[in-house]
């Protein structure tokens, strides 16, 4: 089986924007000049992601979405502020290929199945946010991490198969954003539970990680951090952004050194060469 490297992209606005745990979030760009590169660099998805759609209850991403469906000819998967078929109707119609569903099937489920039968399974990812509380148990989490919902990760997972989503994005919050690895157990107790694909998300800072993810029974990573330092390495004289939020990082030039950045192909060609079965 190929698996899967998908370049995620966290826009709040008209930015590109980067946590840590989901939090603090650093304005990095314009999310179009990176989202153009990386599908011209070999992604095999993007992933466009509304930080804050569920917090004010609209996903704003529908132009984004529109002007790169014209332009890229790789799937494209939008979350964020989706609550309703409507939600999920008007980004299909603007250009998205799936759509991912966090808060609003945490709080009715039935959109899930609803959902899938509207558009179909392979159109609906379900994000779970887990936070491992207490060690050993692993709860779900929505609006971007900021909210306890007491559900069981494990359970939830299962719940979420049989409801018909076709995929399952699942994020580390302990993880996302730090390049200490992923949760490599998280990724293998819900991965031996479901029959889906589970796209790991959280964590990665170096190929190896990657490698990690995939051998715990991944289909697929999500990762940002290290391709959004490599675009900012190569494009460093590039100041064509929005002044809004927390730009200081950007404008500092620094990166965190357990995170190696590195582009695309250089990631597929480490993968490939490691064994792991990608597109190259």
């Amino acid at each position: 089986m190929s698996h899967r490297v998908i370049a995620r992209l966290d826009i709040k606005g008209p930015n590109l924007v980067k946590g840590i745990h989901l939090e603090g979030l650093r304005v990095l760009g314009k999310p179009y000049q990176y989202a153009k590169e990386y599908f011209e660099n070999g992604a095999d998805e993007l992933m466009y992601v509304d930080v804050v759609a569920s917090l004010y209850g609209r996903n704003s991403l529908h132009d984004l979405v529109s002007k790169m469906a014209k332009e890229t000819f790789i799937p494209l998967t939008v979350a964020g502020g989706l609550r309703t078929l409507d939600d999920i109707r008007a980004v299909l119609r603007a250009g998205a290929d799936k759509v991912s569903l966090n808060t609003a099937a945490i709080k009715n489920p039935e959109i899930i199945k609803e959902a899938a039968r509207e558009f179909g399974s392979s159109t609906i990812i379900v994000t779970i946010e887990a936070i491992q509380n207490p060690p050993g148990q692993y709860l779900a989490y929505v609006d971007n991490g900021r909210e306890h919902t007491g559900v069981d990760v494990l359970k939830w997972a299962k719940e979420v198969e049989e409801l018909g989503a076709g995929e399952i994005c699942l994020t580390s919050v302990d993880k996302e954003g730090t390049g200490l690895g992923f949760d490599l157990d998280l990724i293998s107790l819900v991965s031996d539970k479901v029959g889906i694909p589970v796209i790991a998300h959280g964590g990665a800072g170096k190929v190896e990680q990657i490698k990690e993810a995939v051998g715990k029974g991944a289909d697929a990573v999500a990762i940002s951090s290290m391709l959004h330092y490599d675009f900012i390495n190569r494009h460093s004289k590039d100041n064509d952004y929005e002044i809004e939020g927390n730009i200081e990082f950007l404008k500092s030039g620094r990166q965190f050194s357990r995170i190696d950045s590195m582009s695309l192909p250089e990631i597929k060609k480490q993968l490939h060469e490691s064994g792991v079965d990608c597109r190259h």
